[in-house]
């Protein structure tokens, strides 16, 4: 019995200390370079860039997915965007650096409200949103719940319809006690070993650019805390957008999509293509050849659909 007791510490203890020792390395490696919203206690991660007076040029806010942290589209776009408009990347709450009450905050709904807070304390009254995956289901629940700081939405491969990820079953259940366990001992070296080859998954048929996975601090996700928010986010997605689905009609800011005609990870047809024949002020730009990381892969596409948002948006203001 002692035999069994000690090979059984064992077969745990070695996976929890690996764990504990990695996410000590990682956020070692990787520290927040950008400042702290308070939120209700909870401080919530930033990443400004782009001129402290753009004149009449409307504020961008850019959304990361799922598995992810600011960083991630911060690479993609922070320069490109930051020329003339001021933008803010955000850390999304328990991901990145952000944080968010213990077993709480994964709803869509709770994160627009602690976005817009954030725009509140940064003085922005309206906004261009752009979300990626997830980050476009949140730009899309920012819309709808806050249509007046809304002033249009580039979503870029968003998840908008429920169905999309056999893995929201799964995740629901490691949003639980088993994963709380899970990701403090197996979950670590696991994804440490697969990180690579997921990553270069995702980008497919694409490649991922080169030293992604630091860049973007792609291993942050891999903490237990933002392993269990990242399951909780994806977990409730099924739930949620049965019930956001029966919003779309009342959308009515300007919106793009921009979809690529092979990302399976989230297909248009079962996706944005479905939106768009519920909500007339959508456009869906389908780019052929193109996978789900088309704010990488097709950056300057996501440019222009925030210059045209922009312009949209301004002749409705110059119109009302």
């Amino acid at each position: 019995m002692t035999a069994v007791l000690v090979i059984i510490v064992a077969i745990v203890g070695v996976p929890a200390l690996i764990t504990f020792i990695g996410t000590w390395l990682i956020e070692r490696a990787h520290r927040p370079r950008g400042r702290f919203v308070d939120v209700g206690g909870f401080p919530q991660h930033i990443i400004e860039v782009g001129p402290g007076d753009a004149g009449d040029a409307l504020p961008v806010v850019v959304l990361h997915g799922a598995s992810a942290n600011l960083e991630d589209v911060h690479m993609a776009l922070g320069e490109r965007l930051g020329g003339r408009r001021r933008v803010i990347f955000v850390d999304r709450p328990g991901l990145g650096f952000s944080a968010r009450p213990a077993g709480q905050g994964a709803s869509p709904a709770y994160q627009a409200a602690v976005l817009r807070n954030i725009l509140d304390q940064l003085g922005i009254a309206r906004a261009i949103v752009v979300g990626h995956s997830w980050g476009g289901t949140l730009a899309l629940t920012f819309a709808l719940d806050c249509p007046e700081r809304t002033a249009g939405l580039v979503l870029v491969a968003p998840v908008t319809h429920p169905g999309v990820w056999d893995r929201t079953t799964y995740s629901a259940i490691l949003a639980g006690p088993v994963g709380w366990l899970y990701s403090r001992t197996f979950a670590f070296p696991l994804g440490a070993m697969l990180m690579r080859p997921g990553s270069e998954a995702a980008f497919q048929p694409q490649t991922m650019p080169q030293d992604y996975v630091r860049r973007s601090a792609a291993m942050l996700v891999l903490r237990p805390r933002s392993l269990m928010a990242n399951w909780a986010d994806v977990g409730c997605l099924e739930t949620f957008l049965q019930r956001q689905t029966e919003r779309y009609a009342a959308l009515s800011v300007p919106t793009i999509i921009l979809a690529g005609d092979t990302d399976t990870l989230v297909p248009p047809p079962r996706q944005c293509e479905k939106l768009a024949a519920t909500a007339t002020c959508v456009k869906v730009v389908l780019l052929p050849g193109f996978g789900h990381m088309l704010h990488h892969a097709a950056a300057d596409r996501v440019i222009e659909a925030v210059e045209e948002i922009s312009t949209a948006a301004h002749s409705r203001d110059s119109a009302s």
